[in-house]
Parts: C-alpha cells; structure tokens; sequence
C-alpha cells in the first residue's frame, strides 16, 4: 500500500496507525510526527503565509476564494511518480488544504481516493477508522479510536460535575472569526459552553462587538496555523478594540494563545490533546495545567504580552 497525503491531519491519522513506512508523499505543510518532514511534498502554496500579517492573509485568500483560484498547487508530475494506491484529501475546507478537485485533475486514473470531511469528533474518530479499513489495518484502527475515546471519556467525566465557564474561541483576529466545527464541542467536554458558535457550524467572520457582547470568561486565540508566539504578537491588534478592557476574560487575566495549528484546527488524533488542555486552561483545580508549547496564557498588564 503507497499512500500520498494531501493534508497534515491525514498524516498524523497515518502515523498514528503505524503507517509510516507506507506514506510516500505528503503535503508541503505535513509537519507532524517529524518524520513526515523527510517524505516528498506533492503540493506548494502560491503565497508565504508566515510573512504576512494576519489582515493581509485573509485579503488575500478571501480574493482567491471569490476568484475561484486554488489555494494550493500540486504537483502533478510528482504524483505519477510516486504510484500512490491510496491518496488522502478532504473537502471541508478549501482555505486548509487541498481540495478533492485539484486532487483529482492530478490524477489520471488507478488510485483511490479518500475524502476526509468530518466536521465534528465523532466524525474525526469515524475517519480514523475510515483510513485504517481503506489502508488494510481495520483492527489497529478499532484500537487507536478506543484508546482516543478513552481519553475523551476520562476528561467529560471529570469536567461534568464542575461549574461551566464561558469561553470565546477565536480562529482569527484580523479580522475576527469565531472557531467553528469540533471546537465547540471541545469546549464542552472541557467543561465550557462556547458563546460564539455552536458545535458542527462553519468558523465564520463576526464583528468584534459579538465578542464583548458575549462577555466570556476565557478567552482563546486560536488562529489556523498559528502557534502561539505568533498569536500573542497580534494581540495588541485586540487590545485596541472598543470594549476590550471589559471583557471579564480580560479582567480576571484568563485570555490564553494556544496551538492552534497541532491540537484545534487539524480534525486529527490531536484534537484529543487539545481537548486535555482546554480542561486544564478552564478548571486548573482538577485538570493539569497544559505544557507552554500547547498553551499560553497573556500578561496582560500595562498592555504586556509576555508568557506568564
């Protein structure tokens, strides 16, 4: 079995199955496990997203999507070359990844290929499951989702009885987006009611007043893609808005950049460790709290964003 991914939480499904040795083609921004790094890219974007603030991204892509161009280019020539029999796309989110019809115009004909669209846990699970029956390891797939919904049990369990904080998630902060899809529903196990969407919609842009109109008691950076150094060096582009010293998130010091790009905006195996530090940043009396490369709380005094 020779398996192209065209997206990183694809891979990180691979990995986590033991099929490393059958990935032979990855997309340019599968990062993770590293040994995903050493395998050849099959896709390139038109633009260098880490050079750019956060206001031009979303102009740029929001003129490509209105455009009707692709994000992201694959190589065809090196997919012929590679002979995958198995190739992993999805077609949920044009602005994460490769779509199932730039796949396909890559493609002459011989692969199958499988279209990862979950849009909620249970869907991420379902699609573990999914790659291992397509991948001829259905056994080791079965195992991988008990142990995750294991996990998962562990932390609704724990959270259940404990008072339920408010939390705003934010995907995007110039211009604001509220985080859509499974987060809402990571909030939740986490022992938090999400104020800004509701489990299973599309992320969408919101006016900023939503957001001090929801008073949150936390308050979650979490742009796509971004860690969370990046997060905290764009949020004095927050600060400046009207309301925000009202805000009780801010008030009480629980505003937090997480990891956005490994453990929330990737519907793979991680989302479950994002799951375990969002019930660490909300209810610190029962949860541990999460590592600084996961999770980074603000200090937010005299305008400061430095870790605290």
């Amino acid at each position: 079995m020779r398996i192209v991914s065209m997206l990183p939480s694809a891979t990180e499904i691979a990995y986590a199955l033991g099929l490393g040795e059958q990935v032979v083609g990855v997309s340019h921004e599968c990062d993770y496990p590293p040994a995903a790094r050493t395998k050849p890219s099959v896709t390139r974007a038109p633009f260098d997203h880490h050079a750019l603030p956060s206001a031009e991204i979303d102009k740029i892509v929001s003129e490509m999507v209105m455009g009707q161009r692709e994000l992201y280019h694959v190589d065809a020539e090196r997919m012929r070359e590679l002979q995958p029999d198995l190739v992993l796309t999805q077609g949920l989110c044009e602005v994460c990844a490769v779509s199932v019809k730039a796949v396909n115009d890559a493609l002459s004909a011989g692969p199958r290929v499988l279209s990862l669209d979950a849009g909620s846990l249970d869907g991420v699970l379902a699609d573990v499951e999914r790659v291992a029956e397509a991948a001829g390891v259905a056994e080791q797939g079965r195992e991988v989702v008990a142990g995750l919904r294991a996990r998962l049990d562990e932390v609704q369990a724990g959270a259940q009885a404990l008072p339920r904080k408010r939390v705003a998630c934010l995907e995007w902060l110039d211009p604001p987006y509220n985080a859509g899809h499974w987060v809402p529903e990571m909030v939740e196990l986490a022992g938090g009611t999400e104020v800004l969407s509701r489990r299973g919609e599309y992320s969408r842009r919101i006016e900023w007043r939503e957001v001090v109109e929801a008073q949150p008691d936390v308050l979650v950076l979490m742009p796509c893609g971004f860690g969370p150094e990046r997060s905290l060096e764009e949020l004095s582009i927050l600060q400046e808005k009207p309301g925000w010293d009202g805000i009780p998130a801010v008030r009480n010091g629980e505003v937090w950049a997480v990891h956005a790009n490994s453990y929330f905006s990737r519907p793979g195996p991680r989302l479950v460790d994002g799951v375990e530090a969002l019930a660490g940043i909300l209810h610190l009396e029962i949860f541990s709290r999460p590592d600084v490369m996961v999770a980074v709380r603000a200090a937010l005094a005299q305008g400061s964003t430095a870790r605290a």
